[in-house]
């Protein structure tokens, strides 16, 4: 015979919960409420019966209490490893019996405390529609990223670029050898040209139009993700930065999370999402927010221990937006409030996506406003955008389906939500190796990287270059200054005019404006150079030989360029700080900002030097 439970009929948290494991375990395992068959199980006391749930198995023995629950949902596959740890682990037993009796004696407590974490319906959690929903949304981030990069990548690293692929590939293989391509993955190993590039970008922008549609999305996240690691790898002077490793990470996450079957469906019908799948996700989010918060106090930075980092940095950012400027304005118990907000939503409310499902839609809600917080006050491309996207599965079907129970259960039966069990195995094994090689940089970041094996840490660094798993941490170190490279030639070493880029602050009158989700790469590396000198920055040099030599592409890159006719003779780049203006200034100069000389950051420098 099948197997049992029998529960108290009239314990609307026994209820609750029983429906669900009902769902679970399908068809494996009959529920009856104790008041309707006790009479049947005379060996069993009606005391008995209203203390605990009884489970009947298949081969007539009886258990109760929190072994019962393991035991049944044991029959579901997925479930499983709940028993074995109720099994063998030391202390899960004994445990998992005194908070089943405590449950027990406070049941219509425990009842409130269920509806105010899970909601009115204990039903199980699936994700279909914030899968299409992230798919989408990822598909257009690929698309973002890409076809803003191709804008800009003939200046970058084209044939008349700052830094041109051809050179690059050449100087790699000189140094690596022939066989170097897996320590420098990339599709332009074997054909380093700017015409491939230009190849790869279109393959891109196709392939992102694909997956926003949903048209063979699994295939074309493969390619995708080759083709944003074949550019990052050759461009990482220009993508180096964190939310393109991210979007690496997340888009490879993506190909196990993507639909094989029924590539042309219009539907919502997709491949089931697994939930260790689904768990990945939710860890590359954790990991992202709380190694930010950790990098931070770790650093040491009295900026960030003395809660005044936000006072600086506003005007210190890459490229700030107008509303920073005057979020700027605001007094100082405000900046010092908002840094305590911060670490907060950096630090406390990543461990809430692991929690009930209405304390993981806090955290969604928590970490979004603070994302779109970002996003009104700095330009940050598309980094904003994309953990958006991972909020998105934090949110599970029924609230899409409002709660109502009868929409969601059809909603569940009409879209299969049960993954294939041939595909089950694969799902976990990735499961296990992500999240085990995702430890090294958590652990290196509390340094506590010590304490991990050493085989996990080299096979961390052996795929470090295919940006699989990444380490994060924006701002770990506030910068309290802000430094500005202004670029300037000349014909005849007398009279100089500077070269105006189109978004980094030069002109003081020009206003701080949003660029994203496009981003700048020439901008935002002239941000990081001005940090220090230009001996660290190799392409800096290479980028004032190119307007030596009035390159096109590259000029390209800028907004003017006060040579139209022929290159300058001479170019030189000195440095400024710059520093916001305030309200009063603003009225009489309209000046958005104001600057001081620090001196020279290139000297003169000439072709025929």
């Amino acid at each position: 015979m099948k197997p049992l439970l029998i529960y108290d009929g009239d314990c609307s948290f026994c209820i609750r919960w029983v429906e669900r494991w009902r769902l679970i375990t399908r068809d494996r395992v009959d529920y009856k409420p104790y008041q309707d068959v006790y009479t049947a199980f005379p060996q069993i006391s009606l005391q008995t019966f209203k203390e605990s749930v009884q489970l009947i198995d298949s081969d007539e023995k009886v258990y109760a209490g929190a072994e019962a629950v393991f035991r049944t949902l044991r029959y579901d596959s997925r479930q499983r490893g709940l028993w074995w740890a109720y099994e063998r682990v030391p202390g899960i037993r004994q445990m998992s019996e005194w908070f089943y009796r405590t449950v027990a004696q406070n049941r219509d407590r425990f009842s409130d405390l269920t509806q105010f974490f899970w909601g009115k319906w204990l039903l199980p959690s699936t994700y279909t529609i914030s899968t299409s929903i992230f798919l989408r949304l990822l598909g257009a981030i690929y698309l973002i990223a890409i076809a803003s990069f191709w804008t800009q990548m003939p200046g970058l690293i084209g044939t008349q670029g700052i830094l041109p692929v051809t050179e690059t590939i050449a100087a790699v293989k000189a140094q690596l050898g022939p066989n170097g391509f897996l320590s420098f993955p990339t599709l332009a190993w074997w054909m380093p040209t700017e015409s491939f590039l230009h190849i790869l970008c279109g393959v891109g922008v196709v392939g992102s139009l694909a997956v926003m549609m949903q048209v063979c999305s699994g295939f074309s996240l493969v390619v995708l993700w080759l083709i944003y690691l074949s550019l990052q790898t050759v461009s990482r002077d220009f993508l180096g930065f964190q939310w393109d490793v991210l979007l690496l990470e997340t888009g490879f996450l993506a190909i196990f999370l993507a639909p094989w079957k029924k590539p042309f469906s219009k539907s919502l019908q997709i491949t089931p999402a697994s939930p260790v799948t689904i768990f990945l996700f939710w860890w590359l989010l954790f990991r992202l927010m709380f190694m930010s918060g950790v990098a931070k106090l770790a650093s040491g930075d009295p900026a960030w221990h003395h809660f005044t980092a936000l006072t600086y940095y506003y005007e210190t950012q890459p490229l700030p937006t107008w509303i920073g400027w005057y979020v700027h304005q605001l007094p100082a118990w405000f900046q010092h409030t908002s840094v305590v907000v911060m670490f907060a939503i950096e630090l406390i409310i990543p461990f809430f996506i692991f929690m009930p499902r209405r304390i993981r839609f806090f955290a969604a809600f928590s970490i979004a406003a603070f994302q779109c917080l970002i996003m009104l006050t700095g330009n940050y491309c598309f980094f904003n955008l994309l953990a958006l996207a991972l909020c998105v599965l934090l949110i599970d079907d029924a609230l899409y389906l409002k709660g109502e129970r009868d929409r969601i259960l059809k909603f569940q039966s009409d879209n299969q939500m049960t993954l294939p069990v041939k595909n089950r195995p694969a799902h976990l094994a990735l499961a296990v190796i992500i999240f085990a090689l995702s430890l090294v940089p958590l652990f290196d970041r509390l340094d506590l990287g010590r304490f991990l094996p050493r085989p996990l840490v080299k096979a961390y660094q052996f795929i470090g270059s295919w940006q699989i798993v990444n380490s994060y941490g924006l701002f770990a170190v506030m910068t309290t200054q802000r430094p500005e490279i202004i670029i300037e030639g000349s014909w005849d070493g007398s009279h100089w005019y500077p070269y105006e880029f189109k978004y980094k602050p030069g002109e003081l009158t020009k206003k701080p404006v949003f660029v994203e989700p496009h981003q700048p790469r020439l901008d935002w590396q002239m941000w990081f150079a001005a940090l220090s000198g230009w001996r660290r920055h190799p392409w800096f040099l290479s980028f004032c030989k190119r307007l030596l030599e009035g390159s096109k592409p590259v000029l390209a890159l800028l907004k003017t360029n006060p040579f139209p006719d022929e290159p300058p003779q001479y170019v030189r780049a000195r440095v400024y700080l710059y520093h916001f203006t305030d309200f009063k200034t603003r009225r009489e100069t309209k000046a958005w900002w104001r600057r001081n000389e620090a001196g020279e950051y290139l000297p003169v420098i000439s072709l025929n030097a």
